[in-house]
């Protein structure tokens, strides 16, 4: 019944590779093996529901016909950076999420939202309920500059900034200063162009996002006119890409600022450096040498806002008003490099010069935290140790995303991390490194804890129960959604549907809400 031939066997050992009915590959089975349907039907868990969590679901899903994988995220909203990363203005990276939604509403999948693993539960007794178990959870904290003033008023993170413009939870309570004409974002990767292009847009391009109605409110009023993005190296060390630049120099009221003392003598660097960091490098010189057309340069003319690059800055100091809690500058190093290409180094020459602005952004990287004290961390590089996926000295543990190779790359870098990973899973799962003979009862096993706990999980359709109220929400604006910021009006409006469910026929549910 269990869809495997009987062998035939001399001895305790196999005589032949027969067919592991879950996965697509032949594997060999010995007899103990084969007792029980059930044995192949492994049950893992995923912690995350970003890109790297749903990309290993799906992989897993997709070859292993028997794997049962449930996600867990501790908010109640999945798609993690998808949700709260991405620019609002494009709308069509979010696309993703279609395929994501997918991969949820499969018979093998189940999404547990409202659940923080490591506090509401364990990993250890996520290990105990599942064969395995893999950290997908993300970068969520940001490098600090570590720089005198850092914490002054004024000074935020992009990571947080973004986060508030995004409607992700822990920002929404943020209200950043947006009363000074000039802003600095340190750091010069498309976080900080997104950053950047927010400030900058044109409110009737922002209306029209799923940008959150608080920070739309606050931008309107926003008196920021000019922003600068700082790198502490030059211009072929820039980690933005072409996308995002375009962007930038084509985006109505606005005209860049680019010093074309900048960009001498790259004309004949750039013949030999690959294709993409050719063409971007190329572009930055064209907008910094080249008169703009006739069109260009109406359009320029009549800008009421303007952004630039600066090279070769090094943050030393943020610089207080006469109060002592606000920021009013920035101090930076002016630097040479040493070397060349990606690896060229930013060394100070002794030279310091001071930027007026009460707007600072740092936008110099993401970074991982410990999930609790029983998992392996390397606090230097903030991810989890791992060979492939596979966590070092922790059998039956995996990471893929950010968590396990750092917060670099974009959605597809992180797709093909997560597939290798989920590629090792299924690996140690047909060489048997993974025991499906020891039964796991996966989410029965965490829903008794949970209980014990007053924890409430959110399922995926929650879930779809918050978007169909956001969608609502933004159709009565105009746009394609108003976010919900606060997770305990998520889980009241899961409870108010399912309350009128039942007093309601379904029709009728949509206008009530």
């Amino acid at each position: 019944n269990s869809g495997i031939k009987r062998q035939s066997f001399k001895g305790s050992q196999c005589r032949s590779l027969e067919w592991n009915p879950g996965l697509l590959t032949p594997t060999p089975l010995c007899f103990s093996r084969l007792l029980s349907t059930a044995a192949l039907a492994p049950q893992i868990c995923v912690v995350g529901s970003g890109p790297a969590g749903f990309y290993t679901a799906q992989h897993l899903l997709k070859h292993h016909r028997l794997a049962r994988v449930d996600i867990y995220e501790k908010l109640p909203v999945p798609f993690g950076l998808v949700r709260f990363g991405v620019a609002p203005d494009h709308p069509e990276v979010k696309n993703v999420i279609n395929t994501f939604t997918q991969t949820a509403h499969s018979d093998r999948c189940a999404y547990y939202g409202n659940v923080t693993i490591g506090k509401d539960v364990m990993v250890k007794e996520l290990q105990r309920a599942y064969h395995a178990v893999v950290l997908s959870y993300g970068a969520e904290d940001n490098r600090i500059l570590g720089i005198p003033g850092e914490n002054l008023s004024g000074v935020y993170s992009a990571r947080a900034f973004v986060g508030w413009y995004n409607g992700l939870p822990e920002n929404r309570d943020l209200k950043p200063d947006l009363s000074s004409e000039t802003a600095v974002v340190l750091g010069q990767g498309n976080v900080a162009l997104d950053v950047a292009r927010v400030l900058l847009s044109p409110l009737d391009i922002l209306r029209k996002t799923d940008i959150t109605e608080g920070s739309l409110a606050a931008i309107a009023c926003s008196k920021v006119k000019r922003v600068w993005l700082v790198g502490r190296r030059g211009p072929l060390q820039v980690a933005f890409t072409i996308k995002e630049l375009r962007e930038m120099i084509n985006l109505p009221g606005t005209r860049p600022l680019l010093d074309p003392a900048d960009f001498t003598g790259l004309g004949d660097v750039i013949k030999d450096i690959p294709r993409p960091r050719k063409r971007l490098t190329e572009l930055m010189i064209k907008s910094a040498r080249e008169k703009p057309g006739e069109k260009e340069a109406a359009l320029w003319a009549s800008a009421t806002k303007e952004w630039g690059l600066k090279f070769q800055r090094s943050p030393l100091e943020v610089l207080p008003a006469t109060d002592g809690k606000q920021a009013r500058g920035i101090r930076m190093a002016v630097t040479r490099l040493e070397g060349s290409g990606e690896s060229a180094r930013a060394v100070p020459t002794g030279e310091v010069e001071e930027l007026e602005c009460g707007l600072i952004l740092s936008s110099i990287g993401y970074r991982s935290l410990p999930l609790d004290s029983s998992i392996p961390f390397d606090p230097k590089l903030g991810i989890i140790p791992n060979s492939l996926g596979r966590v070092q000295g922790a059998p039956g543990l995996y990471c893929s995303g950010w968590v396990k190779r750092g917060p670099t790359g974009v959605i597809i870098t992180t797709m093909n991390d997560s597939f290798d990973t989920a590629q090792s899973v299924l690996e140690d799962l047909q060489t048997g490194v993974l025991n499906l003979s020891n039964s796991k009862e996966g989410f029965k096993s965490v829903r008794s804890i949970l209980h014990s706990r007053g924890v409430h999980p959110v399922t995926f359709s929650d879930w779809e129960k918050i978007d169909a109220a956001e969608v609502a929400r933004g159709k009565l604006a105009g746009k394609p959604r108003e976010k919900i910021v606060d997770p305990q009006e998520m889980l009241q409006l899961i409870s108010l549907y399912s309350l009128q469910s039942c007093l309601q026929p379904p029709s009728l549910l949509g206008s009530a809400l």
